[in-house]
């Protein structure tokens, strides 16, 4: 499900908003078929927040497309929900954290006499 979602959103330009890159991370279906959660990580979007309203405003676009790719495959498309992975702001908070700490232990090691 993953692949063809990344599909559409190529088809319907969504990989690409506000100058940044929209990716999905994950899809989590529920066993029950009737959801499918997609987790989608924004890199250097200005506005994640509205990037995600717009997605979510096609929403009803993408169902379609996805009940036409894989029809074959499932007799109830699941209704979609759209939920935003923090893990790479995480990572480039971290970064940043050990960056911070290896210039501080550069400088406590130069203040040293």
């Amino acid at each position: 499900m993953q692949e063809v979602l990344n599909t559409i959103f190529q088809k319907f330009n969504l990989n690409m908003i506000h100058g940044g890159m929209v990716s999905i991370s994950s899809v989590k279906v529920t066993t029950d078929l009737l959801e499918a959660r997609v987790y989608l990580s924004f890199f250097q979007v200005a506005d994640a927040k509205e990037a995600l309203k717009k997605i979510q405003e096609r929403s009803g676009e993408i169902k379609r497309e996805l009940g036409n790719s894989v029809r074959q495959q499932l007799r109830r498309i699941p209704e979609i929900k759209y939920f935003r992975d923090e893990t790479l702001d995480h990572v480039f908070k971290m970064e940043e954290l050990f960056k911070q700490i290896n210039s501080e232990r550069k400088d406590d090691k130069n203040s040293e006499p």
